[in-house]
């Protein structure tokens, strides 16, 4: 364990061993979790405020490079040869652009650093890539709009301190790209922390059935929007709630083509691989969808059956992700209204070097499952599946379905703090909803010792992150790594 942190008795949701997760989508139950379930949340509370003497609050402010530390720009390279190395260099080139980028790409090299910080040993659903551009805006299956977490490519049950600090260490990063202090940096993420310690408290007293439910509203983030800004969210949310994604999408991806309607190449971000125009790639995707729609309840395969495939291409979505194969295809239905699936490309989480291995053998499942246990409603089209040619695992959902995302870029500190207070919110909700939270409740406490470590934690690592980002750029300067920069 790293120097400071403790394996405490109450530790809750430890998985099981790789490929014992039961049928109802849950780990394996362990003692752990029985005698966590024995006591009373009180009782829980207690043996976490206990846990102050063994990891003090204050501790948690320290960020300082560990001896022997793994060069950030091998571990990012680690994983290049799974990549398309077509795209490897868009990634870096994402990457270059600023720190707060290079931080979004680099979840693996900050896991590696989480593992040497103190922790209090109690571990939840994490999303594993907590970083405040994972937040946002989408509808529900019951078209209502919800702000939450939106990506979940590296869940996995962590320690809770890991998703606060990266969340945190973000706000810092994001500040600073738009031109704020340090000082208005630091505020905000004390504001997030804080308000992840108030709400998770809360949801500590709610017995289960509530935090399952409870969800942040299009109208409850409204109720906190600065005035000046109210207005403009407003007509974000209007839009997005008038239309579906693919509806959205059609007119951007997909055209005439070769006299039929298909998805439009845009290379290098969109382009149909070489094996799409082979003979029996149809046959593959016939596979592909068949093992995928075996992953979804009656109820969606009724729905998936009143489409039909009709082309498939890749595209090149976010920082971190470039490279892995990530899939659009566009389904249309009888009366021709088209339907946007992403089947991305799922491996393990890099978390698993320092939380232990995934109870599920298959990585699409896995990412679907945390999914569900940490938002309040998921995608209806959420599923798995298996290339049977190739062997690799995917997961899939709608690659939009009215989607808003934070524009960070025209955010001033009112509004960044308004935002970091409504992402520690969410992340309360999502570690709550699917672990017992009582006993970090319970070391949280009433008072702000937390929080302000929590701002001095997201000014040093944001330091280490510009750091970083300087390596990236001697390692292109040098000819190690080659980029590819998007007009």
């Amino acid at each position: 364990m790293p120097k400071g942190s403790v394996t405490a008795p109450i530790a809750s949701a430890r998985p099981a061993e790789r490929g014992t997760a039961d049928k109802a989508g849950h780990s394996g139950a362990t003692a752990s979790d029985a005698a966590t379930r024995a006591r009373s949340p009180g009782q829980l509370a207690s043996e976490g405020k206990s846990l102050r003497d063994k990891v003090p609050r204050s501790q948690h402010a320290a960020w300082k490079k560990p001896e022997g530390r793994a060069d950030p720009i091998d571990l990012l390279c680690s994983s290049d040869s799974d990549r398309l190395p077509d795209l490897v260099p868009i990634r870096y080139g994402r990457m270059l652009e600023s720190p707060f980028a290079f931080f979004r790409g680099a979840a693996s090299v900050m896991a590696a650093d989480l593992a040497t910080t103190p922790s209090i040993g109690i571990k939840v659903q994490a999303c594993g890539d907590c970083h405040l551009m994972n937040f946002g805006g989408f509808a529900t299956p019951e078209r209502n709009i919800i702000f939450d977490i939106n990506d979940f490519d590296e869940t996995l049950p962590a320690p809770w301190e890991w998703d606060i600090k990266r969340l945190v260490a973000s706000i810092v990063l994001a500040a600073r790209t738009i031109g704020l202090t340090d000082e208005q940096g630091r505020d905000s993420a004390i504001a997030c922390a804080r308000s992840y310690r108030k709400r998770l408290r809360g949801f500590a007293a709610m017995h289960p059935l509530q935090v399952w439910y409870a969800r942040v509203s299009a109208d409850d983030l409204l109720e906190g929007v600065p005035p000046g800004a109210r207005a403009g969210v407003q007509r974000r949310i209007d839009k997005a709630s008038a239309q579906s994604g693919s509806e959205v999408d059609f007119p951007k991806l997909a055209g005439m083509v070769g006299g039929r309607v298909g998805i439009q190449d845009s290379p290098p971000l969109i382009f149909h691989p070489e094996e799409t125009h082979l003979p029996e790639f149809q046959q593959v995707l016939d596979q592909v969808l068949a093992g995928y729609r075996a992953t979804l309840a009656d109820d969606r395969r009724a729905l998936l059956d009143r489409y039909r495939l009709v082309d498939a291409a890749i595209k090149v979505v976010g920082v971190g992700s470039v490279g892995r194969r990530c899939w659009i295809a566009l389904m249309m239905s009888a009366s021709n209204e088209p339907l946007f699936l992403q089947f991305k490309e799922a491996v393990a989480s890099v978390l698993e070097p320092y939380a232990g291995a995934s109870a599920y053998a298959h990585h699409g499942e896995r990412v679907v499952v945390g999914q569900r246990l940490m938002q309040p409603s998921s995608d209806l089209f959420l599923g798995w599946v298996t290339a049977e040619a190739n062997g690799r695992q995917f997961y899939v959902r709608q690659l939009r379905d009215a989607k808003i995302k934070p524009l960070v870029e025209t955010f001033d500190d009112e509004l960044l703090e308004f935002y970091a207070e409504a992402c520690g919110w969410v992340l309360a909700r999502a570690h709550a909803k699917g672990s017992d939270v009582s006993a970090i409740g319970g070391y949280l406490g009433a008072g702000d010792q937390f929080d302000e470590a929590m701002g001095s934690f997201a000014l040093a690592y944001a330091d280490q992150t510009e750091r970083d980002h300087a390596a990236l750029k001697a390692a292109v300067r040098k000819g190690r790594i080659a980029v590819y920069q998007e007009v």
